[in-house]
């Protein structure tokens, strides 16, 4: 009931806007189309910052919902500031202050400590009420953040988050409703407010800190990675009011703002990406690995994305096309060729801002033969320009079709690749081959010598090869090698948190994504994730009805930015820490389907999800806080803010596309399962968005699948061919465009996953259950120190030794003979 009241409200709020949209889309068409290629847009070569350097404004506005109502006015009501400001406090008034609300927490009555809670988090969000601009808004939340943790105000509201997912009588109150609203979960949304509040100002590092502040950080990060009082470490429990919530036992739970929050203490605790990058080197240098040949974050920031076509369509398009008669005799020639070739090679006007919707192909459809015969036979990119540009664009042409000095990636090689070179070489020149063995090379020719050196001069052994290599020995030799010391790091600690649990964690993430998909539809027996963002009495007006349809769809994108980005975020730092920890955790996103999700997400038209205006900027943190709300009308809503993409679904997309990629390199079976779920061509669609980051981790997914989409795909896609040879990192021996591989035999896929599933268990197993009373467990088999071991006898032993001697020793007869043959 609650799912089909918030869908019935949603699909109302998307049909206002579809309606008021129609104008807009009829006065666009008529533009100039060179204008679509010169908008901001195609040239988003901006450095992506991935989710690590956000600005803390932006990160503290997502955590708002529009319904929800501000805090002002509760500090002045709850502390009795005596008609003094809080800024003008010193600061041990301020500790004063904030030790009495803490002390008034600590009462049996919800609702007093509820309004206690709300001026704290009046303090966290920068006691706006004070402040005249928004920089001073986010100043005095960065430092009340500070003061609040250095009076134990964390742990505390931790306390009181235990006490509210444990309030079975909240959970079933909210189970017989029939519509679940944001009144269901007010107090959880205020602890976690706080909290949130304080994690991200204090996550975030700034020159100008004090020692003391840093010091605190360090002490805030330390709390949050291990588990303290015999408590389990604070990402656990996120993890499972994350299970709760999609088991349907607490459907109040306010998940978005539980997504946000486990996003940013996992970043906390474990690092972000700049981070993993300097872990990594580290741990290279540590094993004895050979430095890294670039960065890879600054590699991708320097990478542009394909450039547009060099000539415009605005010179007439009569000019362009040949008269109708001949297209219309060439048309079924030219059908009959490209049939197998995916319309997203053409990148015209008309195909990036296509959209979905029936009624506007439909009138599309009905368009001149002209302008279909340009859209849906003529490669424009492929072909010469039929008309030159004019003198005064001869700049901007030359400027277009400027080569790269060089390629982006060094190419790599590994130890695999040396040895299948060396089987073919010797197979062929030989006859035999010597297995493994590398560095005999007698009997072959010249040229194989040089293509041996110029291989192991790419030669790239990864740190998950040499703790592959570490596994297998001590599975081996388990006795002679001894136990494996394992560091106690946050990550390590995460894992062993999560590894019985960790198939449920995986399914209720990729349930809640699901639900947050645009192109999910609404079902009966799905989780509703509107709980905190429905309002208690549905929009009247279609001004409200915008308003929430808009926040709806600004709710799901959130949720979708925070899962994508979390998920990542533990698959990297999973795989650095160990290899098996991060296949663990990639299986059982393969088998929870996250492969179809995925591509079920990319199947929409990306890039109007990309250029999404689901904002209003006057509702946002701190900007509703300082300035007076101006009236809104539906063309405000309509015409959102200024920004010409969004950078939050950007950031949600690249994640999406890192995440396929770190499930699918090196396996063939989760390629093949590319292949079978047809991702060619919904993968070609986003190569429409032209941002260099996303393009690039496409590209790597084409590249992986091509060699099994035929020759008839490749010669129809020569363009993407192309670009994946400039933009994706070079294997010397890869045949990925011709299907020469020998890894790549269909029978061998389930064995592939079998072999990986049973090393995986052994990981565990040794490392995590080990009992304590082993049959590997080591013998003392040495008399003297037998013998001289001290033993714990009771006191009263020395009285009544000699009694036990002559019955357990002297009185038992020993037949030597008997014992002598069986032994």
């Amino acid at each position: 009931m609650a799912t089909a009241t918030a869908t019935a409200t949603v699909e109302a709020a998307k049909g206002s806007r579809r309606r008021l949209r129609v104008g807009k889309r009829s006065k666009a068409s008529g533009g100039s189309r060179r204008d679509l290629w010169t908008a901001p847009l195609w040239n988003l070569n901006m450095e992506i910052q991935m989710g690590t350097q956000q600005s803390c404004q932006s990160c503290i506005a997502t955590l708002k919902t529009w319904n929800s109502p501000l805090t002002g006015g509760a500090l002045k009501k709850i502390s009795r500031l005596k008609g003094k400001e809080w800024l003008e406090l010193e600061e041990d008034a301020q500790k004063a202050y904030v030790m009495g609300l803490l002390d008034r927490l600590e009462v049996v009555s919800r609702e007093r400590r509820l309004k206690v809670a709300r001026a704290v988090l009046y303090l966290a969000q920068g006691t706006f009420g004070e402040c005249d601009s928004e920089v001073d808004v986010l100043h005095w939340s960065r430092y009340n953040c500070f003061l609040l943790y250095q009076m134990g105000t964390f742990s505390t509201f931790l306390e009181l988050l235990h006490m509210e997912i444990d309030n079975s009588q909240a959970c079933s109150s909210a189970l017989r409703k029939p519509a679940i609203s944001i009144a269901d979960s007010t107090e959880l949304r205020v602890l976690l407010s706080v909290m949130y509040l304080m994690v991200e100002n204090i996550r975030l590092e700034r020159e100008t800190d004090s020692c003391r502040w840093r010091t605190a950080r360090e002490t805030f990060r330390t709390e949050l990675s291990f588990s303290m009082h015999n408590e389990e470490p604070f990402a656990l429990l996120l993890f499972s009011m994350v299970t709760k919530f999609c088991s349907g036992l607490a459907p109040h739970f306010p998940i978005k703002k539980v997504l946000l929050l486990l996003w940013k203490v996992v970043m906390f605790t474990l690092g972000g990406f700049e981070h993993l990058q300097a872990l990594k080197v580290q741990k290279r240098a540590e094993l004895g690995l050979p430095p890294l040949a670039e960065d890879s974050i600054q590699v991708v920031k320097s990478m542009r994305a394909a450039s547009p076509p060099s000539y415009t369509l605005d010179l007439g398009e009569s000019q362009l096309a040949p008269p109708p008669s001949k297209l219309r005799g060439r048309r079924g020639s030219r059908r009959q060729l490209l049939t197998k070739q995916d319309s997203l090679d053409i990148y015209n006007e008309r195909d990036l801002f296509k959209t979905e919707e029936p009624a506007a192909e439909e009138e599309e459809e009905s368009a001149g033969d002209g302008e279909r015969t340009l859209d849906g036979e003529l490669d424009l990119l492929e072909q010469d320009p039929l008309v030159p540009p004019p003198p005064s664009q001869a700049p901007l042409s030359a400027e277009r079709v400027a080569f790269p000095k060089g390629l982006p990636w060094a190419p790599k090689v590994r130890q695999k690749d040396i040895e299948h070179f060396l089987e073919l070489s010797r197979n062929k020149f030989i006859g035999f081959t010597l297995g493994q063995d590398t560095e005999t090379l007698v009997g072959l020719p010249r040229p194989i010598h040089e293509s041996v050196k110029t291989l192991k001069q790419h030669k790239y052994i990864s740190i998950a090869d040499v703790q592959i290599k570490n596994e297998e020995e001590l599975e081996k030799c388990p006795m002679s090698l001894g136990e494996e010391v394992v560091p106690e790091t946050p990550c390590e600690i995460l894992y062993q948190g999560m590894l019985y649990s960790l198939p449920q964690y995986m399914i209720a993430l990729l349930k809640i994504l699901l639900a947050a998909a645009p192109t999910s539809k609404a079902k009966t027996d799905s989780i509703n994730i509107l709980a905190d963002v429905l309002p208690e009495e549905m929009p009247i007006t279609v001004l409200q009805s915008m308003k929430l349809g808009i926040d709806v769809n600004r709710h799901k994108e959130i949720i979708v930015k925070s899962i994508s980005a979390l998920l990542l975020l533990l698959l990297k730092h999973f795989k650095l820490n160990h290899i098996y920890q991060f296949e663990y955790v990639s299986q059982h996103l393969v088998f929870a389907n996250c492969i179809p999700l995925i591509l079920k997400f990319f199947n929409q038209n990306i890039l109007s999800y990309i250029t999404a205006k689901n904002s209003i900027s006057v509702l946002d943190y701190p900007c509703c806080t300082i300035q007076d709300l101006p009236e809104l009308t539906t063309e405000s809503l309509e015409a959102g803010d200024n920004n010409q993409f969004c950078w939050r679904n950007l950031f949600s997309c690249i994640n999406l596309l890192r995440l396929l990629n770190k499930l699918t390199k090196w396996k063939h079976s989760r390629t093949m399962m590319l292949v079978v779920f047809k991702s060619a061509p919904i993968l070609k669609r986003a190569l429409k968005v032209k941002q260099a980051m996303l393009q690039l981790y496409v590209l790597k997914l084409l590249k992986i699948q091509t060699k099994y989409l035929g020759r008839q795909w490749r010669k129809s896609n020569m363009k993407t061919m192309s670009a994946i040879y400039q933009k994706v990192r070079h294997r010397m021996n890869d045949d990925w465009a011709y299907g020469n591989d020998i890894d790549a035999r269909p029978w061998d896929f389930q064995a592939e996953e079998c072999t990986l599933r049973a090393n995986i268990e052994a990981f565990n197993s040794r490392r995590y259950d080990r009992p304590q009373d082993s049959e590997f467990s080591p013998v003392d088999n040495c008399l003297q120190s037998v013998l001289g071991q001290r033993l714990d006898l009771p006191e009263d032993f020395h009285y009544s030794y000699e009694i036990w001697l002559e019955r357990e020793v002297f009185s038992q007869p020993i037949c030597w003979e008997e014992l002598l043959q069986n032994h």
